[in-house]
This record gives C-alpha cells, sequence and structure tokens, in this order.
C-alpha cells in the first residue's frame, strides 16, 4: 500500500491510495470543521440534505439509477466527531474499471457522481426544497432523541460533556434538538455555501488506478473548477497539541434515570510529555481495558462480579481515557475502587511481560487490517491528514515494538481521573438499602 498526495487548490487536497489488493476502488471526500455549537446540527443536517438529489439526479431514486448502471456502485454518507472538529463523509465504491465489460469509465463516473452530490446539490429558487428539510429534520430529531435510548452511548457523551462542557469535544456530533427547531432553508442554504467554499477537503482514493489519469479527472471535474482556495480552518488535534490540565478534585456527577443496569464512565486525563506519546497510552490502554485478557475484564468482572461489562477506550486526539462499565448499582462504590486499584497495578508494573507482548500483538493485528481492508485503510489516512502526523504502516509497527515495560509505567504515572460519572435507578437504590 502506497500513498501520494497533491494539493488539487489550496485547502482541497487529494490523497491516492495505491494498492492491487481490491476489485474495487473506493472513493471518500471528508469535510472537515471546528465544532461548535452555531453549526454542529446544522452540518448533520446538510448531509442527510445532500443524499437527496443533486441538479443533474433531482432524486434518491435518479441517483440509485445512476450507481446502478455503475456494475452497482454503492454510496453512503455520514457524519463523525474527530477531536474538536466535526466531519461530513461522503463514501462511493465500484468495480475496477478493469473488470468493466465494455470498457467503461466506472471509476471517472463515480468520482463524478460524488462531488455532483457534495458540490451541486438540489435546489429551489436558489434554496434547499422546504419538503426535504422537514422530512430530514424530523429524522434527525429521532437520532438525537435514539441517544438516551442506549444507555451506554447516552453515559458516555454525558461524561465527556460533563469534562468538555458545550464546546468542541463536549458536543454531540449530531446535534440538538433546540437548535433544530430555528433552522430554515434559507439559513441551512447560506450555511451550506459558506461550508462548500471555506472549509478543508480532502479526497481519498484507494485502489488500483492510473494516476495521472485521476489526476486530470480531477483537475477538469466541473465541481471542482468552481470551488475557490481556502484556509484550512479547523483545529489540530495530536498527542502534541493537547496539553492536559486535571482539576484538583475528582469531578463526581450522579444522574438518576430508569434504568435497569448502572452505567459508570470514567474520564481520565493523560499528563503525559514524552515521546511515542501516542503509542505508549495506546499499549497501556490495551493492557488497562481492551480486551479479555486486561486487567479491568479480568479482574473487575471475571474474579470479583462487579461488572457485566467493562472497557477503555483511548481518544488519542484529546489525549483522554474513558472507562465504561455497567455495574448492578449498590456495587457503584466497590467497581470504583476496585478500578482504582488497577490503575494502581499500572503505576507499580505488575503486570506480565506476556501482557505487553499480547497487547503489542492486538495492535498488529490491527495494522495488518489497514492493508487487507480497504475502507479501515481510508479510515488510517483521514486521522493521518486530520491530526496532521505522517507515520507510515512499517514506522507505526516499529514504533509499538520499541515501547518497554518501563514506558507504559511511566504513562501509568500521568493518568489523572477528572470525572466519575454513574447512571442508576433511584427506586432500585434505594430499595437494595432498604433491604440492607
Amino acid at each position: 500500500m502506497e500513498k501520494k498526495d497533491f494539493e488539487i487548490k489550496q485547502g482541497i487536497k487529494a490523497h491516492f491510495i495505491k494498492t492491487d489488493l481490491f476489485k474495487t476502488n473506493m472513493i471518500s471526500c471528508i469535510i472537515t470543521v471546528p465544532l461548535t455549537r452555531e453549526n454542529v446540527t446544522k452540518n448533520a443536517l446538510i448531509v442527510s440534505m445532500l443524499r437527496r438529489g443533486t441538479a443533474n439526479f433531482k432524486t434518491q431514486l435518479d441517483l440509485s439509477r445512476e450507481l446502478e448502471n455503475l456494475y452497482g456502485a454503492a454510496f453512503e454518507c455520514g457524519i463523525d466527531k474527530y477531536g474538536d472538529n466535526q466531519i461530513l463523509k461522503f463514501y462511493a465504491d465500484s468495480i475496477n474499471d478493469k473488470f468493466a465489460l465494455n470498457q467503461e469509465e466506472i471509476l471517472k463516473n463515480t468520482l463524478n457522481i460524488l462531488l455532483d452530490i457534495i458540490c451541486n446539490p438540489l435546489l429551489e429558487n436558489g434554496k434547499f426544497k422546504e419538503e426535504y428539510l422537514k422530512v430530514e429534520k424530523e429524522n434527525l430529531s429521532k437520532i438525537i432523541k435514539s441517544k438516551i435510548d442506549d444507555k451506554d452511548l447516552y453515559a458516555y457523551e454525558t461524561c465527556i460533556s460533563k469534562m468538555y462542557g458545550d464546546n468542541g469535544f463536549g458536543l454531540y456530533k449530531y446535534g440538538y434538538l433546540e437548535d433544530l427547531e430555528n433552522i430554515t432553508v434559507e439559513n441551512l442554504t447560506e450555511h451550506y455555501n459558506n461550508l462548500i467554499q471555506n472549509s478543508k477537503m480532502d479526497i481519498f482514493i484507494s485502489g488500483d488506478f492510473d494516476e495521472k489519469y485521476i489526476k486530470e479527472i480531477i483537475l477538469n471535474n466541473e465541481n471542482i473548477q468552481k470551488l475557490r482556495p481556502r484556509i484550512e480552518n479547523y483545529i489540530l488535534n495530536n498527542e502534541l497539541t493537547e496539553k492536559k490540565q486535571t482539576p484538583e478534585n475528582i469531578n463526581e456527577i450522579t444522574e438518576t434515570m430508569d434504568v435497569t443496569q448502572g452505567k459508570l464512565v470514567i474520564g481520565m486525563d493523560v499528563n503525559a510529555d514524552c515521546d511515542k506519546l501516542q503509542f505508549k497510552t495506546l499499549l497501556y490502554n490495551i493492557v488497562l481495558g481492551s480486551g479479555a485478557n486486561s486487567l479491568l475484564f479480568q479482574n473487575v468482572r471475571e474474579k470479583e462480579s462487579l461488572a457485566y461489562s467493562i472497557k477503555s477506550l483511548y481518544v488519542k486526539q484529546k489525549a483522554n481515557i474513558f472507562i465504561r462499565a455497567g455495574i448492578e448499582i449498590p456495587n457503584f462504590e466497590k467497581a470504583v475502587r476496585l478500578i482504582e486499584e488497577q490503575l494502581e497495578i499500572m503505576k507499580k508494573g505488575e503486570f506480565s511481560d506476556n501482557d505487553l507482548a499480547s497487547a503489542k500483538e492486538y495492535v498488529k493485528a490491527g495494522i495488518v487490517a489497514i492493508e487487507t481492508e480497504q475502507d479501515t485503510g481510508i479510515v488510517y489516512y483521514i486521522g493521518q491528514e486530520i491530526s496532521k502526523t505522517d507515520t507510515t504502516l512499517e514506522e507505526y509497527l516499529k514504533n509499538i515494538e520499541e515501547i518497554t515495560k518501563q514506558d507504559i509505567m511511566e504513562i501509568a504515572q500521568n493518568i489523572k481521573i477528572n470525572t466519575i460519572y454513574f447512571l442508576k435507578n433511584e427506586k432500585e437504590e434505594a430499595d437494595a438499602n432498604h433491604t440492607k
């Protein structure tokens, strides 16, 4: 797998990921913008509006037929959060041109359709269609409301929001109901025009293709030609930018809701300042709580039966680790105490060499998947671009292999609990206390 980049215009890049392992070519166009309360809901809504049709393909049915004519090419879009940024994602994949029966230019036509969806939306009198906006607002409203139905997700997102507030990483990627109400076709169209002409844009193409040929297609595309140069206006998050300041006192938050199981989330800051911080913290997290061999899983769930589920997640963009657990409500204090004991075990280095070796093998398996799964490869390079890092897969593996037990202990000394969030059912806890 080989990657090459070229600047189409200032703030707009193409990234070619050359590989002959697949019979398909995959294209991903990513628009990256800072997460703000003012625009987070509008951006989520824009993604839904753009998939409704274009000036050339006026309905979703027209789009589907055009893609079907390209040997069943597929299109998908979505929204995501990467550190303090919101990402608007548009994907398309199609068979490689060499497999076309009549020498059709499948990749060219697929790319042109994708750019048409993003840059040439279906408008009515210069604005998004009112009837489509009404439907998509209802759909987005359901997505936002559904967060509370998934109690694991709700607890995790709430812990993040308590740590970061109504700003940047603290915002929910799909936005907010109260902001949705104020969106009109006028202000949404105005926001879209500003977004498309001023935001960082990246086009990733993975597959077996002629680089010069694709460059010409992109540069000659009428939608690309309409875009103006722009300054990359987004928030750079990586292990070098996120210097944490953990509060002196742990922020403990309890919320009651109709839940059958307590949801515990512990948000921790990584305060370390050292070389290869990302790789050291990644392995620390795996040994601590990622997988069935981790300390959290073995000691909190298996040995003490204090958790139905437990795992930890490393968010490298913000230098945080989040421990997430489903527990019996009366076991809250015991579970927190035992989790804190696992953090102390990591500090003392009371984990085996085999634990570290297994963690390294776990990472290596993920790196191998990057080369063998087309979408995973694109996701890896999207992360590299947004964080402004340029680590090859070979360099990544080398960095992982060089991490020692002492390195993990160094990270452990600099892990500080920021917030403990617990979602419980007040009635069940009261009943349990009464029984005692």
